[in-house]
């Protein structure tokens, strides 16, 4: 079977979406989500429910701004994320005492117990991409320094600036 030849597009048009990284890396997030929903859906939890809890799980008690930093989102996006997990028991909202503004969002036990039924997770990517775990490994590393790259000539990894 002959492998099809690819033309290069007309000067100054778009490549070809499988030939775009962005999309390459864009693709394979949806495809890994899809991967994580059924296990997602039995802990009650959407992806970015999920991540919300991760950076929470890393550290308890973060204000919203610094949860939101960590995700690269804004905070009037992570606000609704949060009612629903507070909603569902898994996170507590209180404001700082020492400073009114800030809201300080705390796991629950519930929440932290999550942290353990989530292990399944990793699992599933093992499984649904024929990868061993070194594989996933070397692939993160190389995706995080690319980020990381095009977040520093970009001039930084938050949006408060937007």
């Amino acid at each position: 079977m002959k492998t099809p030849t690819r033309r290069s597009p007309p000067h100054g048009a778009p490549v070809p979406l499988d030939d775009q990284l962005c999309y390459a890396v864009y693709s394979a997030g949806i495809a890994i989500q899809r991967a994580y929903k059924p296990l997602l859906d039995e802990l009650g939890l959407t992806y970015p429910q999920y991540l919300v809890l991760n950076v929470l799980w890393e550290e308890d008690r973060q204000n919203v701004g610094a949860i939101a930093s960590q995700l690269a989102l804004e905070s009037s996006t992570l606000t609704p994320l949060l009612k629903r997990l507070e909603s569902a028991g898994l996170v507590h909202r209180a404001r700082n005492p020492d400073n009114e503004r800030q809201v300080v969002v705390a796991l629950t036990d519930k929440g932290r117990a999550l942290r353990v039924k989530s292990g399944c997770l990793g699992n599933a990517l093992l499984s649904a991409s024929g990868q061993t775990p070194r594989e996933l490994g070397v692939l993160n590393a190389d995706v995080r320094r690319l980020r990381d790259a095009i977040y520093e000539n970009i001039g930084g990894w938050t949006l408060a600036d937007e």
